[in-house]
């Protein structure tokens, strides 16, 4: 089973990160029996960058479609390509809170969500996504017009993939992690730091063994280094 990671800078993550990708790298590994390789045409953090937290991350699953400033807009175009010639079967997708804040409105970027879809499907007809909605950033707490359009995107979000799912290629919608504190999860406003990550990783890993019964129940404690 091949698992492709895509996302924006949430994903991506900057040096010193250890990225959400790498706890879901652990998870998998302590709980997933079966055979399972994490593709994707990308290996490096922001910038270039190749300084993750653990050295020891190794170099095969570091691979991953994520980008500093890139959103659903960016990824819809790359995602047949990449999905291809990877041989992806599982997406795992962080995407549209740099649409909303610098490129796109709520319905454009909905429209992109399809876009992507479509892309993946044309490639990997039988692939299966999950998605994450928007969680809302320090901005959303003092500009009112988007926390409006974060809200209003993340409505689209679940009518797209209310609509779109199938029995051949489901698409799931994640939660939104119920703890989820961006005053205490990220360092930033926005970006995960060690407990974010978790958060972000354990909803994923939630969808997975609960809906296809992939991995486990996601521990922290299975996962070495920072807890929550």
């Amino acid at each position: 089973m091949r698992f492709m990671f895509v996302g924006d800078s949430m994903t991506i993550g900057r040096a010193g990160d250890f990225t959400w990708r790498y706890r879901m790298w652990q998870h998998l590994d302590s709980t997933f029996g079966g055979p399972y390789r994490i593709v994707g045409p990308r290996t490096e953090l922001y910038e270039g960058s190749d300084a993750y937290a653990d050295p020891d991350f190794p170099a095969h699953a570091r691979r991953h479609l994520a980008g500093w400033g890139e959103g659903w807009q960016h990824m819809a175009p790359l995602i047949g390509p990449a999905a291809d010639a990877a041989r992806a079967d599982v997406l795992l997708v962080s995407l549209g809170l740099i649409d909303l804040g610098f490129y796109t409105d709520a319905e454009q970027t909905a429209a992109n969500v399809r876009r992507f879809i479509a892309g993946a499907r044309a490639a990997r007809p039988g692939v299966r996504m999950v998605l994450l909605p928007v969680i809302p950033n320090s901005r959303a707490e003092e500009d009112e017009p988007f926390a409006a359009e974060v809200a209003r995107f993340n409505e689209l979000l679940a009518k797209a993939v209310a609509d779109l799912t199938t029995a051949a290629s489901p698409v799931l919608l994640a939660a939104r992690p119920d703890a989820y504190d961006i005053h205490h999860d990220t360092y930033d406003g926005t970006h995960p730091n060690a407990s974010g990550e978790h958060r972000l990783a354990g909803e994923f890993a939630a969808v997975l063994h609960q809906a296809w019964g992939i991995g486990g129940p996601y521990t922290p404690e299975r996962v070495h280094h920072d807890t929550l």
